[in-house]
């Protein structure tokens, strides 16, 4: 082996951290009638992204999915992705 291959074997991906957006920032509400924020939080098949993609804690995730859903019931948002084949 290599000097480089080497290194690349023993490097190691390290995450940060996330923080909650809507704890740094208490001017952002969560709201159902804000459909085109809430589209960084539903993947393309239209399921909400768990915690861990999004670093939302676990407070304000529940009240994102009750406002997607919602969202959802009044027709501002898909139950599913935009194309079913």
């Amino acid at each position: 082996m290599t000097n480089q291959d080497e290194s690349q074997q023993r490097r190691r991906f390290y995450s940060r951290p996330r923080v909650c957006q809507f704890c740094t920032d208490p001017s952002i509400k969560i709201d159902y009638k804000q459909f085109d924020a809430m589209h960084r939080f539903i993947t393309e098949e239209g399921k909400i992204r768990p915690r861990r993609q999004t670093g939302t804690c676990a407070k304000h995730q529940r009240q994102l999915a009750k406002a997607i859903k919602r969202a959802r019931h009044v027709a501002l948002l898909p139950f599913t992705g935009e194309v079913l084949r």
